[in-house]
Formats: structure tokens, C-alpha cells, sequence
């Protein structure tokens, strides 16, 4: 979900409710204490220099359980930071939230509420760094269909 696609939403909304990905709601009272942008300059593994920038909501939940987050202080709260930290609108969001440890999320919408998504590692460099790409399923039944011990066979 990019920075444009969440104001959008928000202008449909009363009330704003971020979703964890596993289905428990992050409590009504939370702040977002900090909209930044991100930029990462890195090496991959296969030596390409590459370049990232996020925008970063980070939420927090505080025991301040009369100052809900309304949809249009939040979207107040975004252009402000967009005039000055000069963020695209068409950035992709991540979501920093507290857990056991601050947890990294993707941001979707489902139409009512923001559903924070799980993000996974990847190696950027598969065809540079030797990881094998995965092998293609074959199912036995269809071998029986292969012609058997010839130069374009499968069973030899």
C-alpha cells in the first residue's frame, strides 16, 4: 500500500484499525509516534549496489486511552510530513510495531480495516550467488506417459 492509496482510505473511514496478521486488532489507544521516510543503500550478495525508500509509520501502544487517533489527524499528520520530509506519495508503507521485539509489517486494506502483512527476507542475486531455483513438482502418475529408457526418457 503506497502513502496515496492510505489517504484514500482514510477519507472513508470514522474510525482507524490496524489488524495483525494474526487477526487480533493493535488496541484502539495507539499512536503513530513517527511517520518517516526510509532509505537504504545497499549491497546485494551478487555485488549490485541498490536503493530503497519506504515510508515508515511506526505504532505504539500507550496506556493514553483518551486520545484515540482519529482518520483525519492521521491524514493531517501524513501531508505535514510529506511537505517536509519531501516524501513521494507513491512510496510503499512499512508499519514498525511493538511485539516481543519491534516487528517489521507491509500495510494492505481490506476495505474497513488497515491489516498489517507479514514480510519475508529474499536474496536479491539468485541467478549471481548460486541458490538453486526450485525444483518443478512432477507428478508419478504422469512418468507412465514418458517414453522408458531412451535418450529422451525420464526413468533411465
Amino acid at each position: 500500500m503506497t502513502l496515496k492509496d492510505i489517504k484514500t482510505a482514510l477519507k472513508t473511514l470514522d474510525k482507524i484499525a490496524f489488524q495483525l496478521p494474526n487477526g487480533s486488532l493493535v488496541p484502539s489507544h495507539f499512536h503513530v509516534t513517527e511517520v518517516g521516510k526510509v532509505s537504504k543503500h545497499f549491497i546485494d550478495c551478487g555485488g549490485t549496489v541498490r536503493h530503497e525508500d519506504v515510508v515508515n509509520f511506526q505504532l505504539w501502544n500507550a496506556n493514553d486511552y483518551n486520545h484515540r487517533l482519529h482518520p483525519e489527524k492521521l491524514i493531517h499528520i501524513i501531508e505535514l510530513s510529506e511537505k517536509t520530509l519531501d516524501i513521494n506519495n507513491n512510496l510503499d508503507i512499512e508499519v514498525e510495531y511493538q511485539g516481543e521485539t519491534i516487528g517489521k509489517f507491509g500495510l494492505d486494506f481490506d476495505g474497513t480495516n488497515f491489516l498489517l502483512t507479514t514480510k519475508q527476507t529474499d536474496c536479491l542475486a539468485k541467478d549471481n550467488c548460486g541458490v538453486p531455483e526450485k525444483k518443478p513438482k512432477i507428478k508419478l502418475a504422469d512418468l507412465n506417459n514418458e517414453p522408458c529408457c531412451t535418450p529422451d526418457g525420464n526413468c533411465c
